[in-house]
């Protein structure tokens, strides 16, 4: 009996003696559906990620490394609750640590942490709601085009580019927008609370600034990075385990569901072409 009550002491000092567990998920890209040929940031393609890192064996805390400019309100709403659940049912915390920007979705994704730190020159904010077209009106008829559109439904051709803008339509899309921009409003003052600091019409007005100035107005509770942070609170042992979503190849990407619908594939490249300067556009948006 001794013995086995020996056994036991030491046993439970090795695994007493375990190093500290951090688990890191990368949230790095564009939120939503990029394209056949360009992979986005979404639920579908996180959420056994997400799982895997909450069940890490010794896990202390799970680490949101974000580098995003935004996209898909729903997606974003969508991987911030799926966070959430799983950090509230395992009671693990979960802190985010911006790197170069996160900003509208991407902000979205950091508050679904119990904490947020960023670096002085990190892009933090834009809290709003943007929606981007062109018009090819005049194009069409400069060069011969006739535009046929038949609908069922007074409204479906809401919006299209190769019709006169409507200021109906506009008004409608504006509604839409607001709804979305309260949505985003409530749980970024659900989950930073009283720590923001300053007037809603400026924090909430879609501007974004540096970490720096992100911290003045609450946005973000520190300076510091993953591993600085991680090592002053759990120690210089702690280790870190980065978690990442498979990669898919070439191949399998052309198979996707979205590219499944072109009977080419110099039409999937060509709407990868298409995604490429959508993406393009979110990151320049921020100086990126």
């Amino acid at each position: 009996m001794e013995k086995k009550s020996l056994v036991s002491k030491l046993s439970f000092g090795l695994l007493g003696n375990k190093a500290p567990v951090v688990g890191v998920l990368r949230l790095d890209g564009v939120i939503g559906q990029m394209g056949p040929l360009r992979r986005g940031l979404s639920l579908a393609a996180l959420a056994p990620t997400i799982e895997k890192v909450f069940s890490l064996r010794n896990v202390k805390a799970v680490a949101l490394v974000i580098n995003s400019p935004g996209g898909s309100p729903v997606q974003s709403a969508l991987i911030a609750r799926r966070i959430r659940v799983l950090a509230d049912e395992k009671d693990i915390p979960v802190v985010a640590f911006a790197e170069d920007v996160a900003a509208s979705g991407g902000y979205w994704l950091a508050c679904a942490a119990d904490e947020i730190y960023a670096l002085d020159a990190s892009i933090i904010g834009s809290i709003g709601v943007v929606s981007s077209s062109f018009g090819f009106v005049d194009l069409i008829k400069r060069i011969g085009v006739e535009r046929r559109l038949y609908t069922a439904g007074e409204n479906k051709a809401r919006l299209d580019p190769f019709r006169e803008e409507n200021p109906e339509d506009v008004e409608h899309l504006k509604e839409i927008q607001n709804d979305i921009h309260d949505d985003f409003r409530a749980m970024v003052q659900s989950r930073r609370a009283d720590k923001l600091k300053g007037d809603d019409d400026t924090i909430f007005s879609g501007d974004f600034w540096t970490g720096r100035r992100a911290l003045g107005f609450g946005l973000i509770d520190g300076i510091g990075d993953l591993r600085a942070v991680m090592r002053e609170r759990y120690g210089e042992k702690v280790k870190f385990r980065v978690i990442e979503p498979p990669k898919r190849s070439l191949f399998r990407r052309m198979q996707s569901p979205g590219a499944e619908a072109h009977s080419e594939s110099s039409f999937a490249w060509g709407a990868g072409v298409l995604a490429a300067i959508e993406e393009r556009f979110l990151w320049n948006r921020f100086g990126l």
